[in-house]
């Protein structure tokens, strides 16, 4: 018997259009209104409390690109290419 596992992401999930190729984790927190300021999402990802593609990341510096899934504070975002 095969058994397939398939990671699905909640419900609730909020899509956030990007018209570049990719977008670093820190801007991308601060875009979609998550923090406040850099130095704010600096710290929340360096004490690992973001999530991306369901793992904790604390690279500031990391591109996301469409398809990537962000959580942070019970609240999961997840980037798409912006069309015309």
């Amino acid at each position: 018997m095969k058994v397939r596992v398939t990671k699905k992401l909640p419900a609730d999930v909020i899509d956030v259009p990007i018209h570049t190729e990719f977008i670093k984790l820190q801007d991308f927190l601060k875009f979609c209104n998550a923090v406040e300021s850099g130095g704010m999402a600096k710290n929340f990802i360096l004490n690992e409390a973001v999530q991306v593609n369901g793992e904790i990341c604390t690279q500031r510096g990391k591109k996301l690109r469409p398809g990537d899934s962000v959580t942070f504070m019970a609240n999961t975002w997840r980037v798409v290419e912006q069309t015309q």
